[in-house]
């Protein structure tokens, strides 16, 4: 028997930014996969929301309503996971957000809010997850949703982009520190996505054209083609990856822009 499993039942993944978009799919999917899923975000509405489809499937959930760039918040939230579930298999990365400013109007208060979302959300929430998958017997798995912006240079806004290339680099060095425990470490890039943030942008068909116009596909991604992906990562299929950035792109970055 060759073909790995790329189940994920009885496992306990925490996903970031999970009431809305990406974050709400990935949930979903690894739902899908026979997770358990901790749904964090600002708006308990939107988590209520992903919480109801997640138990149509069977799985359990929590709620906990938090902003991630506060380290007491993040705290309170991952100490409750743990007391409830006792281990934490998956942490998916995935809350951010972008301030398209041109890079001489960006304020101070852009390049903070910018950074502590995207970026200083990440590594508190590895940290805090890290340690407990530090000292569980079965490790973890840790996927931060980066972008293809940290990559190639786009039009996204010089904060933005920075975040998501500190994103990348910084998977590979939380994925060389933390092997050693069985921790794997990887990120996954997307390019443009249907989703609720990119709705407006999306109604453009200029700004649709300069999009397909690099993506050798065509076509903006859908959703289903991001959870794959992030489900592979998790699972025991990509129990031999760590350190990597997969771009689930279109082949845009193979293009440049």
């Amino acid at each position: 028997m060759f073909l790995p499993s790329f189940r994920l039942d009885g496992k306990i993944a925490v996903v970031t930014g999970a009431g809305r978009g990406i974050g709400r799919a990935l949930a979903i999917g690894l739902a899908e996969a026979g997770a358990d899923i901790a749904l964090i975000a600002r708006t308990r509405e939107d988590l209520e929301k992903t919480a109801s489809n997640i138990h149509e499937l069977g799985r359990r959930t929590l709620i906990l309503q938090a902003d991630v760039t506060k380290r007491d918040e993040v705290q309170q939230a991952v100490a409750q996971v743990h007391r409830e579930w006792k281990n934490i298999d998956i942490l998916i990365n995935n809350a951010g957000m972008n301030i398209r400013s041109k890079a001489l109007e960006v304020t101070d208060e852009e390049w903070q809010t910018i950074m502590d979302t995207n970026l200083k959300s990440a590594f508190m929430l590895s940290q805090e997850i890290g340690e407990i998958m530090k000292e569980q017997a079965t490790g973890g798995r840790i996927i931060n949703i980066s972008s293809v912006a940290g990559h190639v240079a786009l039009r996204t806004g010089v904060v933005y982009a920075s975040t998501k290339a500190a994103m990348i680099q910084m998977t590979k060095v939380l994925a060389m520190e933390w092997g050693k425990y069985g921790i794997n470490v990887n990120s996954v890039g997307p390019w443009y996505f249907k989703t609720p943030l990119t709705e407006k942008l999306l109604a453009d068909e200029n700004y649709v054209g300069d999009i397909l116009a690099v993506t050798p596909l065509k076509r903006v991604g859908e959703l289903p083609e991001l959870v794959g992906p992030v489900v592979f990562l998790s699972s025991g299929a990509g129990s031999y990856v760590t350190g990597q950035t997969l771009f689930v792109d279109g082949g845009m970055t193979i293009h440049g822009f």
